[in-house]
Parts: C-alpha cells; structure tokens; sequence
C-alpha cells in the first residue's frame, strides 16, 4: 500500500503552530513497515483540498490519512470535501456519532456542535478519547482525524492496528559504497529497471567523493540482477567498493 498524510491548517504554513502529524505518524508506519509515499501540508482552502483528495485517490493503492477541519466552525471544510471526492457528494447524519457528541455536549450540542456528526455516507469511526467527538474514514482506507494531536494520535494507532497492522512482503536490498563520484554512475543509472528502487547518495569529505548506491524491491533475483550493473561497472573501472546484502520487512 501507498501511504499519504494530508496536514490541512493555514496556520502551519504561516507559522504559528508548528507541525506534530507527520513524524508521528511517520513513526507509527515504520513501526509497522509501512513507508510515506507522500506528505502534503495545505491550506483550508475546499477546492485545493479536494484536488489533493483526488490525486491520492487516484492511487488505487493509496491510504490517507488527513489532519485537521472536521470540526463545527465556517472554516472547518474535510468533511465535505471527504464527501465530494469519497461518497460522490452523499452525507448523512451518523447515528453513533451524533449520540456521542450528544452523550459529551448534552443541549449545549446544538445549534453547532452536532453538525459534526454530519459525514460521508456510510462512514466509519474513530474513537476521540479526548472530547468523545469521533474521527472518521470511507472504505477503510482514507481516515479523518481531528488536527490536535492529543485527539489524533490514538485515532492513527486505533486505524493502523485494525486496518494496516504489518506489512509482511520481504524487501531484498543490495547496497555498494564506492570510491566515486555519482556522477559515474547516471548511465549506469539510466539503465536500471524501473520494477526496482534506485537510491543514489553522494558523499563529500573534503576532497574526497564516494557513492552509497542501492537496488531494492520484492524480488530477490531481479535486484540481485539490477544491482549487478553497478558491480560490473566499478569493476571495469577499477573503482573500489564495499557491498552490503540486506533482507528486511518492508
């Protein structure tokens, strides 16, 4: 699966909150062997909202979680643009979410408040031990949590363990440090299959240049075969190199 985290608040972008989603969630993932394919921090702004949305769900193998605006104010926009771009516009009253902000709020619930309970269609939820007003997700795989911390990361841990627990798949991975710059190596890197993960890192300690390279994917004798590539070069250049083989989780 292709893992995304969507940071919705323009006080981010201007500075006056600082960012707290992303390295925990990072976190959580690798604990897990999951990885970020990608991390967006945006403004509450609908139709950019919507236009990241749909990017991601683009992705038939994507997972989103996204951050902040499903809260009762004019600016608080996800829970319906998660429905314009998940549901195809549909909203319902959930009953479960209604009655837990019922249970917390009481009659201060109304007039605002209980608009939150206001979702896309058939929405799951997400337990908010904090206020008793739930996150959300469509089909299991794009989830909504509320953008303070303290709500938000019991809600990712609640949706990783029951959804995304472990990533089993095997990742092979070969990596080569050589006495080179990485600048001899781009033919080579232009011919490299693009079914595996190319890593290229340049390395400068004075005037000394080296060159981490990595071949990774799920096939053990297809990155095997990429990575010979880099092998074979450094050995007909008589470029010297130190090898590493690593199988891990992904």
């Amino acid at each position: 699966m292709n893992f995304y985290s969507i940071i919705i608040g323009t006080e981010l972008l201007n500075g006056r909150r600082e960012d707290a989603h992303f390295s925990f969630l990072n976190q959580e993932l690798l604990k897990r062997g999951w990885l970020h394919k990608g991390s967006f921090v945006i403004k509450d702004e609908p139709d950019f909202i919507n236009s990241i949305f749909q990017l991601i769900k683009n992705d038939p193998k994507s997972v989103m979680f996204s951050f902040g605006g499903i809260g009762a104010t004019p600016d608080d926009y996800t829970r319906k643009c998660a429905a314009d771009v998940f549901t195809d516009g549909v909203m319902e009253i959930n009953e479960c979410a209604k009655e837990a902000i019922l249970e917390r709020f009481g009659e201060g619930a109304y007039p605002h408040r209980i608009n939150m309970a206001e979702l896309p269609v058939n929405a799951g939820l997400l337990k908010n031990i904090v206020s008793n007003v739930p996150g959300f997700y469509v089909k299991n795989r794009f989830f909504f949590v509320p953008g303070f911390p303290s709500m938000a990361q019991h809600m990712i841990i609640e949706a990783l363990d029951k959804y995304y627990p472990k990533n089993n798949e095997v990742i092979y991975k070969q990596v080569l440090s050589a006495t080179a710059s990485e600048n001899d190596f781009i033919d080579t890197m232009k011919d490299i299959s693009l079914d595996v993960d190319l890593s290229s890192l340049p390395i400068i300690e004075g005037d000394k240049r080296y060159c981490v390279l990595s071949i990774s994917s799920n096939n053990e004798n297809l990155t095997k075969q990429e990575f010979s590539k880099f092998v074979d070069y450094c050995k007909n250049n008589s470029i010297q190199y130190i090898l590493k083989d690593i199988r891990q989780k992904a």
